[in-house]
């Protein structure tokens, strides 16, 4: 038989024709999907735009609080617990639901966006200790101008509902986070010192923010420190707090005593703290205390809690590589604790002495407590827990007004228990 026969023999085989018939689907099944593969890449290359907002992006959670906004019909959620502390002392929890990891289409301005939220479990912030994650989002057409409406709406929606609020950030890592709920801004004439020192204190911070080109004009770094000392209880806290309402500024709070705290993470977060807030250092004795203490009294007391070295928070705070336009508050209970290296002018600018409570202010916070009594009675109620308590601070005021919410008289007439 010759080769030509072979074939031909091959041919009229109705198997061969039905295999042959087979493997010519596959091939164009293979094609078709090839083709689609490519004609999905271009597609996507020439006719779709996306942005992808990783978590550590500022905007981050500003987008989070928009999604949620505009995917009200999701059913996928996910929860973000959170708790804020009135003055009174009690407590409110709040529960906030959030797209969860996962696809979601929104309709927005005419337009389907498809948003893709993702969790990489297998990735750790190592700043934070939390998965990292990033949301893509997805939109027909090659025009930016809607990803920017996005972010400006996403912004001013945070900012609403931050208006007439103090935000208080905490350091996560090498970042700053809001922690908590932004707290309703408290008012100046909420806290009350001793006759002109508030006044003293806000007229300088407002004179210093009013005045950044007479610090360039004369090559003085832009950057005011603040010094409040006392016994505990008096206000020093309260007081930065009710400032930064007054100046519509949030407060960033760090601790010395973080074990984590290191020397190159206090510069940096100094660095990029928010812009328009306070950074509030309490308690400055409890990481660091006076060379001139002997090593008998407190022998590891001045080697620092942590990594942080002494050396390293002088030059954070005035040094070579230390960030302009701040404003540092620092709170201590013991001012003799300090070195004096960390309170010398052009680190620490103003120092106030915020002590027990004198005759006016006395008299003043029983006016506030009770304004519908007549003056005569706050300076009688004054007198008269005076001559019980030498020193008693603030706070023990303030709470005994608490338990004589509605009796002035009785505030008076128990004013022996102030201190109970």
């Amino acid at each position: 038989m010759t080769f030509s026969d072979f074939l031909g023999a091959l041919k009229d085989n109705p198997y061969f024709g039905a295999g042959f018939g087979l493997v010519g689907v596959g091939t164009a099944l293979a094609l078709a999907r090839k083709g689609t593969q490519i004609g999905m890449i271009f597609f996507r290359r020439n006719y779709m735009i996306t942005l992808e907002v990783p978590s550590r992006d500022k905007s981050y959670h500003w987008l989070l609080s928009w999604i949620t906004k505009h995917a009200r019909h999701t059913q996928h959620l996910s929860v973000e617990t959170s708790y804020l502390q009135h003055e009174s002392g009690r407590v409110h929890t709040q529960f906030d639901f959030h797209p969860s990891p996962g696809n979601h289409i929104i309709w927005y301005k005419r337009k389907w966006i498809r948003i893709e939220r993702t969790r990489e479990k297998q990735m750790v912030d190592l700043h934070t200790g939390t998965p990292w994650e990033s949301v893509t989002f997805t939109a027909l057409g090659r025009d930016r101008e809607i990803f920017f409406n996005i972010l400006q709406e996403a912004r001013e929606l945070a900012l609403k509902q931050e208006e007439g609020r103090t935000v208080m950030y905490t350091a996560m890592g090498a970042e700053w986070r809001p922690f908590g709920f932004p707290r309703r801004r408290r008012p100046l004439s909420s806290v009350v010192l001793d006759q002109g020192v508030a006044e003293k204190i806000v007229d300088d911070v407002k004179e210093f923010i009013g005045h950044p080109k007479w610090y360039t004009d004369r090559g003085i770094p832009y950057r005011r420190g603040y010094l409040l000392y006392g016994p505990p209880g008096c206000g020093k806290s309260s007081f930065i707090t009710a400032l930064a309402g007054e100046l519509g500024y949030s407060i960033c709070l760090m601790s010395l005593s973080d074990r984590s705290m290191s020397d190159d993470r206090l510069n940096h977060l100094l660095s990029v703290a928010p812009q328009q807030s306070i950074i509030l250092l309490e308690d400055v004795d409890a990481a660091f205390v006076s060379r001139e203490l002997l090593p008998t009294e407190s022998p590891l007391a001045y080697q620092g809690m942590g990594r942080l070295t002494f050396s390293g928070l002088l030059n954070a705070l005035d040094g070579v590589a230390s960030s302009e336009a701040r404003i540092v508050f620092m709170t201590t209970n013991f001012i003799d604790r300090l070195d004096p290296a960390l309170i010398r002018p052009g680190r620490v600018d103003v120092k106030q002495y915020v002590g027990h409570c004198t005759h006016w202010q006395l008299t003043q916070m029983f006016q506030r407590f009770y304004p519908s009594e007549p003056t005569g009675e706050g300076e009688r109620f004054s007198k008269c827990a005076l001559e019980e308590h030498a020193q008693l601070s603030a706070a023990q005021v303030q709470g005994h007004f608490m338990l004589h919410k509605l009796d002035p008289i009785g505030s008076i007439e128990n004013v022996s228990k102030i201190r109970e």
